[in-house]
C-alpha cells in the first residue's frame, strides 16, 4: 500500500500545530496525500504566524485557532495529536467516545511503515525502527547512533523528537532494509502505547524526575508512558538499558520478551578520542555502542562514529572562545539533573563558571541544584520564573559570589561577560523550563547563541 492511498480523502483533525516545524511538516504531508485536514490549536493566528506562512500553499486545510471545538472530534477518520496534549483532554475523550482512532506522528509512521513498506522481521525485508528514550541523554544517544550507522554506510533516517523534523513524511523515503532512528519522549510514547507497538531496537537511557507539572506528581504514570518503548517488543527484539533504569525495571518485575542488554560508560575504550565531555556522555556512548552492536555494525564503524561525533546543538555545545572565556549552550538541561551533570563535566569545583540558570518550574525539586550552585559558581545569573523563585529560597542570604535576577537573556549574558576572565566558562544550563519568557528551550538557546556571537 502506498501512503497516498492510505490518506486520500480521509477526514483528519490535527490537534496542535505548534512552532517547532514538526506539525507543519505533518500537515504538508497529509495535505499532499489528499487528506481533508482540519488543524486546531489554542494559539492564535498571530502566535502561529510563522507556521501558517509555511502552509499557505495548501488551500485544502481548515483552521480552528485560539480554541478547540468538540465538533472537530466527531465524524472524523482520524485524530493526530501533538506531544503534550493534556492527559485528561476532553477533545481526545470526545474522539475516543466516537470510536475515532487517536494517533501521533512517530507511532503512526512506525505502524504504517509495516503497511507501506514490505513487512519487517529480518532486514532487508522491512524497515528497522530504533527508538531511544530516557529523562536525560536521549538526544545525544539518538544522534550518535544515527552518525555511527552513517559511518557504516547504512541507509538511515532520523526522526521523532528532533527539532524541525516530522516523522510521518519519512514514509515517502523509506524502503525495505532501511533503519529509522527515533528520539521518543514520554508524550510520543503515549502514541506507541495506544498503537500497541514498540521499536525493534529500544534504548532506555535513564529515568529521573521530570515533567511533574504534566503528570501531576505521578512518577508511575510518567514511567508507564516511557515503558511503552519496550512493552510491546517481541522475541528477538532488543532492549538496551543503562544500569540505573535496569534496576528500576527489575524492581517493577515487568514481563519483557525482548533480549535485554545492560551497559555503562566503562565499555568505552579509554584510548578512543572522545570529543563530547562528561562521564554522563561516556554512558551515552556506551548505550549507542550496544545498540549498534545489536544491529551487527562493524566495530571500526562504531569507533569512527564515536570519535567523530561532536555532540548536539544545545547540549554542552561550545559556542565560542572570546578573550580566553569559553561560552557553552546547554539550554536543553531543563531539569536539575541536567544542570548537575553540566557543572560536573566542566569542572565547576574550580569556581571558574559563570552560570546562567533558572526559569519556570515543572514541579521538580531544586535542593541539590541550589547546593551545587552555591558550592561551585563564580557568579550567577538567574532568569525570572517559578523555578528561580524556588532556587532563591534555597540559596543562603549571604553569598560569596555576585548574582542577578533578570527577565531577559541579553542582561544575563551581559552580566556573565562582565564577571568572566581568561580561563573562565560562561554556561547556560537552566535546570528549568523555558515557557513564559521564551517560546521554548530552543528559542532560549538561540537567543543565548545570537548574543554570544556578537561579543567582541
Amino acid at each position: 500500500m502506498q501512503s497516498k492511498d492510505y490518506f486520500k480523502n480521509k477526514k483528519i483533525t490535527m490537534l496542535g500545530l505548534g512552532l517547532l516545524g514538526r506539525g507543519v511538516n505533518v500537515a504538508k504531508f497529509l495535505s499532499e496525500n489528499g487528506a481533508q485536514l482540519t488543524i486546531t490549536d489554542l494559539k492564535t493566528k498571530e502566535q502561529l504566524k510563522g507556521s501558517l506562512k509555511k502552509l499557505k500553499k495548501f488551500p485544502n486545510i481548515t483552521y480552528v485557532l485560539g480554541e478547540h471545538r468538540l465538533k472537530d472530534f466527531r465524524n472524523r477518520d482520524m485524530v493526530i495529536k501533538a506531544a503534550g496534549v493534556p492527559l485528561d483532554s476532553p477533545f481526545i475523550k470526545e474522539a475516543r467516545k466516537n470510536k475515532i482512532p487517536v494517533e501521533m506522528d512517530a507511532s503512526l509512521f512506525a505502524r504504517l511503515a509495516c503497511l507501506c513498506v514490505p513487512a519487517r522481521r529480518q532486514a532487508p525485508t522491512g524497515v528497522t525502527i530504533v527508538g531511544i528514550t530516557g529523562t536525560r541523554g536521549k538526544t545525544t544517544v539518538t544522534n550518535l547512533i544515527y552518525e555511527i550507522l552513517k559511518c557504516a554506510w547504512k541507509r538511515v533516517f532520523l526522526g521523532g523528537n528532533i527539532r524541525g523534523i516530522a516523522t510521518l513524511p519519512l514514509l515517502k523515503k523509506v524502503r525495505a532494509g532501511d533503519i529509522v532512528v527515533l528520539e521518543l519522549d514520554s508524550w510520543q510514547l503515549q502514541g506507541f502505547g495506544d498503537a500497541k507497538i514498540s521499536p525493534h531496537v529500544a534504548v532506555f537511557t535513564n529515568f529521573m524526575r521530570d515533567h511533574m507539572n504534566y503528570y501531576r506528581g505521578d512518577m508511575d504514570r510518567y514511567f508507564r508512558d516511557k515503558a511503552n518503548i519496550f512493552k510491546y517488543q517481541k522475541n528477538g527484539d532488543i532492549l538496551v538499558l543503562g544500569k540505573d533504569v535496569a534496576e528500576k525495571i527489575k524492581q517493577r518485575k515487568l514481563n519483557i520478551k525482548s533480549n535485554i542488554l545492560i551497559t555503562d560508560g566503562n565499555i568505552v575504550p579509554k584510548k578512543w578520542k572522545v570529543k563530547i565531555l562528561g562521564t554522563h556522555n561516556r554512558e551515552n556512548i556506551a548505550l549507542a555502542m550496544k545498540a549498534c552492536r545489536a544491529l551487527s555494525i562493524d566495530e571500526k564503524a562504531i569507533k569512527w562514529g564515536v570519535e567523530n561525533f561532536k555532540g548536539v546543538p544545545g547540549r554542552l555545545e561550545l559556542i565560542r572562545v572570546v578573550g580566553g572565556v569559553r561560552y557553552y549552550n546547554d539550554t536543553t538541561a531543563t531539569t536539575p539533573d541536567g544542570n548537575r551533570v553540566a557543572l560536573k563535566a566542566l569542572s565547576a569545583k574550580k569556581r571558574n563558571i559563570i552560570l546562567i540558570a533558572g526559569g519556570n518550574d515543572k514541579e521538580l525539586v531544586f535542593d541539590e541544584m541550589a547546593r551545587n550552585i552555591n558550592q561551585t559558581v563564580k557568579a550567577l545569573a538567574l532568569i525570572k520564573g517559578t523555578a528561580t523563585d524556588k532556587i532563591l529560597k534555597l540559596l543562603p542570604s549571604k553569598k560569596n559570589y555576585p548574582m542577578v535576577v533578570t527577565g531577559n537573556m541579553k542582561d544575563a549574558v551581559q552580566f556573565a561577560h562582565m564577571y568572566a576572565r581568561r580561563g573562565d566558562t560562561v554556561l547556560l544550563s537552566p535546570g528549568a523550563a523555558s515557557f513564559g519568557i521564551f517560546k521554548n528551550e530552543y528559542d532560549r538557546g538561540d537567543q543565548f547563541v545570537k548574543i554570544v556571537k556578537k561579543i567582541k
